[in-house]
């Protein structure tokens, strides 16, 4: 009966009106008129985009939440705009609603004051203006924002921090029209169990009144019966409660949203209709355990995120919403952080949908909100947030920006008692501290006996990138039962379009070039990197030899989903030769995973075929229950020496001569000619049928210089060999002109027991390289302690000398590339190619350009001599507060056993200078 009813009388119910003066958000704006007092383009009445920031349109001052107080910008925007009301709202509630300003705004009606000046830039508030309205008829509302707020705690909270301080009317505005009976706002506790419990805040209901609620699933279909309660006159809120059997709990890997549609009605006539989603969802914080969500301890993989885009300031979109949140999921994160304040509603909405747990923060950047104030601002913020199933927990402040006397504000608005933490502290069972080392502490952290929970690690600054470290910080992360994750510093750099110097991307420095993504949300290598290691499904190290079985011993790293819900695809690869070509799939397939439940192992098999000998990679795809790739692995079926043999040209009958000279000895294989310094062993000169190709002075040996003692030569089947002698150092180094024209390089040496890098390079002027196209590990460099993320197979790169977090054109030209098989160089005169017989060698072409905004070496490893180097071992890199010795294990230098004599690297190359 109740449901029929329900559906019945819905069809006439009165939904809140909205009616927007403003825009929606950065692509759909509308134009007020606008006065700045201070700084560019101010002491003139002209227009402004709302909503925006008036920086990115022109007017006032930059400033960054670090300038200091002089020169800190204080000018205040006066906004004008005339708007109609329709006679027939006359009889209803009509609110102007500021989903946020920054900062202090007073908000005038036909000259007449809406209500107290609003303090606080991140959080939407409303005035009740029925009775300063002329309805039918035009009305005037003027808004003063003043960028820098009269009250000193909302300074010091939000505009003294490390991010880009705007002013303006930055998110929308609009007006919302009421019964006059109407529902006020709810307040939603549903439990994973089923449990129902909605609190409604009613203004102005009279005697017979009743309020009548039914539970929708995402078709719109009821779950179950309606419930309802009477209501009596003068009262302000009522609990209504049910419960739902076997609901589909909201969690991010199934983010299952309800509805529920709440009524309220008089004799039978619904008065006010208000909708609102919801998930069913579990939250407990267990002290010396862990936290749970729906019954399970949760690891949290999460990223800390800024409202923000380079040309609109802290003025987004929906869009750009929904954009942001499909990254982070590509990025198997799921997680997020709001740093440092509250979000636009819209980001909330796509992460209730599209599945990531949300840290909702109040602002306070190492200085809280005073009592007053942040009262109002927490109750602001929890009661327009509350319902969102993806909020998991509050977070009072950042860094030392807690007020302790707020933090049962949140416990008394939040019917569901989320947990309140302090990131950057130790509170509530919950160590929150940032950037702490590697395997820290006595009795705190990894050895601690509380719940460790970094709301902000591995600052992503430059190349670092926040991939760097993160492999061996997880394995302590993720094998330690008292921790809960954390969150990475941060999603993307935040560097502003400074229309003030020719519309040039400012990121103040190293302060905010601190993202895993570009500041349009270019991808850096650590954006492929935290995808693998944060993979819901971990694959054991594997080599595929001839007795390959097809079995991989593989992880289920999900908190909700058994492996058998995803699919693995399969193929079997030959990749094309350096002359070019299409790569062949030799076999592919498809099948579901395995039954694996979740934090359990297993063995996943895949079909082996029996020519699967002729390929040169296999490829494993893995798919989520929704159709989203998971990522792509990637091994070698081939080895570097076997992939070398299949391309060497055929062998060669040229003559070949040596003519020896005082210090050189002169070297010519049919077009090809080749010097060789009689005092070093090393190669001087190329020519190539008589181009000189500038690629010389090598091999060079990283660390100490070995002590050279001769050269000789003698002819082989192959060729003439060139062998070079050192008292110590290299062990072998020889040289091998072959008759088909190639050069051949064996070479081995006794590395030093500690170094950051070991190998051998060569000088090539860098300003002739175009560009180049390889097989091996890419397209991304990598770095000691970031391998993860790309994948084997044939690249190509134009040459750029992009600097990490200052410019964007990625993949990075410069730098180290991984497992490198053979490159085809190109060049402004002649292009060459080299062919490495030997695994596990990095190729590095040039040497990086260190970032010019760095205030220490951080981010930029030190390179070995030369600029093209074959190497065994590379440097670390760190990021903005750690060396890479800091962040464990893989940032260590490389160590080597040279205390044996037998104990040494060698590695043999081809070079095609043809």
């Amino acid at each position: 009966m109740l449901v029929a009813l329900f559906a019945a009388t819905t069809a006439n119910a009165q939904e809140t009106i909205v009616k927007y003066l403003s825009g929606t958000d950065k692509e759909h704006t509308v134009n007020w008129n606008f006065y700045c007092t201070d700084g560019r383009n101010s002491g003139q009445w002209t227009t402004i985009p709302v909503p925006s920031n008036w920086e990115l349109q022109g007017f006032g001052t930059y400033n960054y939440g670090l300038d200091p107080d002089s020169i800190r910008g204080k000018e205040k925007g006066i906004y004008r705009y005339s708007f109609n009301v329709p006679k027939d709202w006359k009889k209803k509630q009509i609110n102007i609603v500021f989903e946020g300003s920054m900062t202090d705004t007073e908000v005038k009606i036909n000259g007449q004051s809406a209500g107290p000046v609003h303090q606080g830039a991140f959080y939407q508030f409303k005035y009740n203006i029925t009775r300063l309205l002329k309805f039918g008829s035009e009305n005037q509302l003027e808004v003063t924002v003043s960028k820098h707020s009269t009250n000193e705690s909302v300074n010091e909270a939000e505009r003294h921090a490390d991010y880009w301080i705007f002013g303006g009317i930055f998110r929308p505005v609009y007006l919302e029209a009421l019964p006059q009976q109407h529902i006020v706002r709810t307040t939603i506790d549903a439990k994973q169990n089923g449990n129902f419990t909605a609190n409604v805040y009613l203004s102005d209901v009279k005697n017979g009144d009743e309020i009548t609620a039914q539970i929708l699933n995402s078709a719109n279909q009821p779950v179950d019966e309606a419930f309802s309660v009477p209501v009596t006159k003068g009262k302000s809120d009522v609990r209504l409660t049910t419960h739902l059997e076997n609901p589909k709990p909201w969690t991010p890997e199934f983010p299952n949203l309800y509805k529920v549609v709440f009524e309220l009605n008089k004799n039978q006539e619904v008065i006010h209709r208000v909708e609102q989603k919801f998930g069913f969802r579990t939250v407990e914080l267990r002290p010396h355990d862990g936290i749970y969500v729906n019954g399970i301890k949760v690891k949290f993989k999460g990223v800390n995120r800024h409202s923000f885009w380079p040309n609109s300031g802290r003025t987004t979109s929906k869009k750009l919403s929904i954009r942001d949140v499909k990254l982070m999921k590509q990025m198997n994160m799921n997680a997020v952080r709001m740093s440092h304040y509250p979000p636009d509603p819209h980001f909330l909405d796509v992460c209730d949908s599209l599945g990531l747990f949300v840290l909702d923060e109040l602002a306070g950047w190492q200085s809280a909100y005073d009592t007053q104030v942040g009262t109002k601002l927490v109750e602001e913020m929890v009661n327009r947030d509350v319902n969102h199933p993806s909020i998991v927990i509050w977070d009072n402040g950042n860094e030392g920006g807690w007020n302790t006397a707020l933090d049962n504000l949140f416990l008394i608005f939040d019917p569901q008692h989320r947990p309140v933490i302090h990131p950057g502290q130790l509170f509530q069972h919950t160590d929150n501290r940032h950037y702490i080392d590697y395997d820290y502490g006595a009795g705190t952290f990894f050895h601690g006996n509380e719940i460790f929970f970094p709301t902000e690690f591995l600052h992503g600054l430059y190349d670092g990138g926040a991939g760097a470290g993160l492999e061996d910080y997880w394995n302590l992360l993720w094998h330690n039962p008292l921790s809960a994750g954390g969150f990475i510093w941060d999603f993307s750099d935040e560097a502003v379009v400074r229309t003030d110097k020719d519309n040039e991307l400012d990121t103040d420095g190293s302060h905010a070039a601190d993202g895993i993504l570009g500041p349009y949300r270019e991808k850096e290598a650590s954006f492929y990197s935290i995808r693998e290691i944060w993979s819901p499904v971990f694959f054991e190290k594997r080599i595929i030899t001839p007795q390959f079985n097809g079995q991989f011993h593989i992880e289920n790293r999900y908190s909700y989903t058994n492996l058998s819900q995803c699919k693995v695809d399969w193929k079997w690869v030959k990749l094309p030769p350096v002359t070019g070509g299409m790569q062949e799939t030799i076999a592919s397939g498809e099948k579901e995973m395995p039954a694996i439940s979740p934090g359990n192992n297993g063995v996943l098999s895949i079909d082996v075929p029996g020519n699967f000998h002729k390929a040169d990679v296999l490829y494993l795809t893995v798919i989520d229950p929704h159709g989203k790739k998971i990522n792509t692995w990637s091994w070698p079926v081939k080895t570097p020496a076997e992939i070398t043999a299949a391309m060497l040209p055929p062998e060669g009958k040229q003559l070949i001569n040596v003519d020896e000279k005082d210090t050189i000895l002169e070297v010519t294989s049919g077009k090809m000619e080749f010097e060789f310094s009689k005092t070093t062993g090393y190669l001087g000169k190329v020519i190539s049928d008589g181009t000189e190709i500038p690629f010389n002075d090598g091999p060079i040996l990283s660390g100490p210089k070995p002590t050279f003692k001769s050269v000789s030569y003698h002819p082989t089947e192959d060729g003439m060999v060139i062998e070079a002698k050192y008292a110590n150092r290299f062990r072998e180094l020889k040289w091998t002109v072959m008759k088909n024209g190639l050069l051949k390089l064996e070479s081995s040496f006794y590395p030093p027991h500690e170094s950051n890098f070991m190998g051998i390079s060569f000088y090539f002027p860098e300003d002739r390289v175009t560009g180049m196209t390889w097989m091996g590990y890419g397209p991304y460099r990598v770095w000691k302690n970031r391998m993860k993320g790309n994948t084997l197979a044939v690249w190509h790169s134009s040459y750029n000398n992009t600097i990490t977090g200052e410019t964007y054109q990625y993949p990075e030209f410069k730098g180290y590339h991984k497992d490198f098989y053979w490159a085809s160089i190109e060049t402004t005169n002649k292009d060459f190619s080299i062919l490495c017989a030997s695994p596990d060698i990095f190729l590095r072409m040039f040497t990086p350009e260190p970032p010019h905004g760095a205030f220490n070496d951080n981010t930029a490893p030190a390179f070995p001599k030369g600029n093209i180097s074959f190497m065994h071992a590379i440097s670390p890199i760190g990021t903005k507060f750690k060396k890479p010795e800091q962040l464990g294990p893989m940032g260590q230098p490389s160590k080597f056993d040279n205390q044996r004599h037998e104990y040494f690297k060698s590695l043999i190359l081809y070079f095609d200078f043809r």
